[in-house]
């Protein structure tokens, strides 16, 4: 349970997709003007990405190393194409204000990178673990990038005001140099807690090696 807890805790914080492995930021910038569209977005990705981790990994001796890149691109659009309709389908407006973000799940760098790099080498439970954390990882960056955006751009959260009506929104952060400046915040905020983590773990250590003397 430790291994698992610790490729479970890389996705969220140490090795972010977003913030620290700096891929799929394209669809993070773009979807996340909204509060709605980043929640729909992250949780498609972790579908996606979980059950594509998942096929694999069941398969991965079974799949020649020749065509694997292939059959990986299959297997992710099978559950890219499964997300798209249902969300057409039930939540027709989320779907159309995401565009075309969603069917371009299917070549997102976060899922091909895991796939490859990970669940084609691990086992199911490894992989779990490694698909819920980077998932989870990505939805809670987009949701937070999402959130100060709309609300400084729009004075709205989920599509709902919260601002007063006097207050004059502020357009830059609903457009794409505004979205890269709040993530470059978030990259700042990330990288002081990974040192504060890491440092207390090294503190952690020292004091169990004095004990152990």
């Amino acid at each position: 349970m430790k291994k698992l807890y610790s490729i479970f805790k890389q996705g969220i914080i140490f090795d972010n997709p977003l913030l620290m492995l700096m891929i799929g930021l394209c669809s993070a910038i773009a979807v996340t003007t909204n509060v709605s569209n980043g929640i729909g977005m992250g949780l498609a990705m972790t579908f996606v990405l979980l059950f594509s981790e998942i096929i694999i990994s069941l398969f991965r001796k079974l799949i020649p190393s020749m065509i694997r890149i292939p059959i990986f691109i299959i297997v992710i659009a099978a559950f890219t194409t499964i997300v798209d309709l249902v969300m057409k389908a039930y939540f027709p407006d989320l779907s159309k204000s995401m565009g075309v973000f969603i069917p371009l799940i299917v070549v997102n760098c976060i899922i091909m990178g895991r796939v490859e790099a990970f669940a084609s080498k691990q086992d199911l439970l490894s992989v779990i673990a490694d698909a819920l954390g980077m998932g989870l990882g990505y939805t809670w960056v987009l949701v937070g990038l999402a959130a100060i955006r709309e609300l400084l751009g729009n004075g709205t959260f989920a599509g709902i005001q919260v601002m007063p009506a006097s207050y004059e929104p502020i357009l830059f952060f609903i457009l794409p140099p505004g979205g890269f400046f709040v993530f470059s915040l978030f990259i700042s905020l990330n990288i002081w807690l990974k040192k504060k983590m890491e440092a207390a773990a090294r503190r952690k250590e020292l004091v169990s090696k004095k004990e152990a003397a």
